[in-house]
């Protein structure tokens, strides 16, 4: 159920968006292990499509890189190699995920990650008008302008959505 937000964290990813002077707004919610865009959407009582994931992935030579993606859509890591001028991509480990970003897998925000990663973003997020995407903490979404995120983190726009 989604909980009142006066006590929102303070994550590196509320810090960056404060840093970077975005509007943005705090969503907590209790958080269900594996169960992923459908529980977030079905708490915060918004459209799975408007909440955006943030999947941390690397490429044949086990460089990472961050894809957000609508939460209703797969990713086509195939498609996504071809338009990224990579060989392979698949998805990290959990664990080596955690290293790259600082943050744990089901709360893992493009904002204020531990290391510079590339990001690239589906191009029909840029069609929404707000999106929620993590915090930087599980049962934590924050909602933001799509186009407040091409400012920030300057993201590689991609077609690789399956649905």
């Amino acid at each position: 159920m989604a909980r009142p937000d006066l006590h929102a964290p303070e994550t590196p990813a509320t810090r960056f968006l404060r840093q970077h002077k975005a509007a943005f707004s705090t969503h907590l919610y209790t958080y269900e292990e594996h169960g992923g865009t459908k529980v977030s959407a079905r708490e915060l009582n918004v459209a799975e499509h408007a909440v955006v994931k943030t999947l941390v992935m690397e490429d044949e030579e086990r460089r990472p890189l961050v894809i957000l993606m609508h939460g209703d859509r797969k990713v086509s890591t195939k498609e996504l190699a071809r338009q990224i001028d990579r060989k392979h991509i698949s998805p990290c480990d959990p664990a080596v995920a955690q290293r790259h970003t600082g943050y744990m897998v089901g709360g893992t925000s493009p904002f204020g990650t531990k290391k510079v990663l590339p990001v690239f973003m589906e191009r029909s997020i840029l069609d929404l008008p707000l999106i929620y995407i993590n915090g930087g903490k599980r049962g934590f979404l924050v909602g933001v302008h799509p186009h407040d995120i091409l400012q920030m983190l300057h993201p590689g726009l991609v077609n690789v959505a399956l649905e």
